[in-house]
């Protein structure tokens, strides 16, 4: 990694982030913006990242400091790429690992041809109702906030593209896949709605973003290694 001055992160950097297990978004930001700060004795810096990953997911994010901040909208449409697992037979109010097992359902007629099959509903554009436990807002209120209260809010669905949904690994009751898709797609919407036309429930045990348009996680650095680095 070369050296950058304090004037490089103010024109703009794009810093490629995989993100840890348990982190925020946030908290990875953040992490970075403490030790710029900090190197170049700056009172503050913009900067910000280009796509939210749950904490219960890891991989590629974006991170945009300066100048740079103003292309994170451009970032954020770029079509992205993720690998995880979905766990069938059961389902939670979040969709994944958040929250705990709610319901739970048969799957021995669940076939590795009847899982490759399924997939066709999901491939093209589709329409999808966003996760309750989401930091989509409504009424000025984030949706998990409503969620955790206990209240019910209608949640109006959206159009989504999916542009490939692959099966690389069928271990069941879990199932590993590969799917490319656009911006505000809820991967899992996708672990949820694929247990019930299976005809069974599932919820998403698993999820790494490993492409936003031509970035690769393969290049990107864990954050406190990288905020060490600066620090040097």
């Amino acid at each position: 990694m070369e050296i950058l001055t304090k004037e490089d992160y103010l024109n703009g950097q794009l810093i490629l982030i995989d993100k840890p297990l348990g982190w925020s978004s946030f908290q990875a930001v953040n992490k970075l913006k403490w030790a710029i700060r900090k190197k170049f004795g700056l009172k503050k810096i913009k900067i910000g990242h280009a796509g939210t990953l749950d904490p219960l997911a890891t991989g590629l994010l974006i991170i945009c400091t300066g100048k740079f901040t103003k292309k994170i909208q451009e970032y954020q449409g770029q079509s992205k790429e993720y690998t995880g697992t979905i766990t069938l037979g059961s389902t939670t109010p979040s969709y994944d690992l958040e929250t705990e097992i709610n319901e739970s359902f048969p799957t021995a007629h669940i076939t590795k041809d009847l899982i490759t099959r399924t997939t066709s509903q999901f491939i093209g554009e589709i329409e999808q109702a966003p996760p309750v436990f989401s930091a989509i807002k409504k009424d000025g209120k984030r949706l998990y906030e409503y969620a955790r209260e206990g209240k019910d809010v209608p949640i109006q669905k959206r159009k989504v593209l999916i542009h490939s949904f692959e099966i690389t690994d069928v271990r069941l009751p879990e199932v590993d896949f590969r799917i490319t898709c656009s911006k505000g797609t809820y991967i899992r919407s996708i672990a949820h709605d694929f247990g019930k036309a299976l005809d069974s429930g599932g919820y998403l045990s698993k999820l790494r973003r490993t492409k936003i348009g031509d970035f690769t996680v393969n290049i990107a650095l864990d954050p406190s290694v990288l905020s060490e680095r600066i620090l040097q």
